[in-house]
């Protein structure tokens, strides 16, 4: 009975304070104006509708692509690479492998492809890992990804954008000749402390995925992120500072290190 008669004491004070604030609002005026303001918040949103401007493109421009299978062509055998064809549809096109160990499809279209002589003149601002992307003639670093022309100054193939020549500016692996061998030479000398006039004098140079698969040294292993991830290990991120304040040449260096002492342990 102590709790009910608790309870019913407090509600009565309850309703005793609410009709003392309500008195007083009225008494300000403030009664009025919260029911204006709720009407105005409850009142039915504008019916005007925001639609975006839309622009239609002008392709015009553009040379219409037209799929092969749908001019009745036999797609080509599997494991081939696909001809190219011109503008006016004979296959005049070449397939070929370029010297930095990917294969290229080339057409002629592509070799009269023209850059600007100021873009051109900005290629060699950045040696280490040139300083102007371009799809068709850059050739894409395995470690940083950024498909540019190298910084090289007598690059033939990034200078002159001819195909046939090798790019200077990126190393190949002399074993798998595959995208995996494919370092600028940022990469090359922050990742695997090695330089790219020895990486090009030495013949011989294999990337660190072949010299794992030999067993030439089976710790020297591929510090990229893709490659960390399929180890089921952590990607470094930006690790040179770390591994030269620990007194380590590259990151390769201290993975390698790192490495040697978790077999040990084992």
């Amino acid at each position: 009975m102590g709790k009910f008669r608790a309870k019913s004491d407090y509600e009565q004070l309850r309703k005793a304070r609410i009709s003392e604030n309500q008195a007083r609002l009225a008494s300000l005026g403030l009664q009025k104006t919260i029911q204006e303001l709720r009407s105005l918040n409850s009142s039915p949103k504008s019916d005007k509708i925001h639609v975006r401007k839309y622009s239609k493109v002008d392709y015009s421009s553009t040379p219409l692509r037209h799929s092969a299978r749908l001019r009745g062509k036999s797609p080509p055998p599997q494991g081939e690479l696909a001809y190219f064809e011109d503008s006016d549809g004979s296959e005049n096109g070449k397939k070929r492998g370029s010297s930095s160990g990917h294969l290229v499809r080339a057409e002629r279209s592509l070799r009269r492809r023209h850059i600007s002589p100021e873009a051109l003149a900005r290629r060699c601002q950045s040696k280490g890992r040139g300083s102007l992307y371009d799809p068709v003639y850059g050739i894409c670093c395995h470690f940083c990804r950024q498909k540019k022309l190298c910084g090289e100054e007598d690059c033939k193939r990034c200078g002159n954008l001819d195909m046939d020549q090798p790019c200077i500016g990126k190393t190949d692996c002399s074993s798998c000749h595959s995208s995996n061998g494919i370092l600028c030479r940022a990469c090359l000398k922050v990742r695997y402390g090695e330089e790219m006039e020895q990486v090009r004098s030495n013949k011989e140079w294999m990337c660190p995925h072949c010299m794992e698969e030999k067993g030439i040294n089976p710790y020297w292993v591929c510090n990229s992120s893709f490659c960390l991830k399929k180890r089921k290990m952590v990607p470094t991120g930006i690790a040179i500072f770390r591994a030269r304040e620990m007194g380590y040449k590259s990151v390769a260096h201290l993975l390698m290190d790192e490495l040697q002492r978790a077999d040990k342990r084992v």
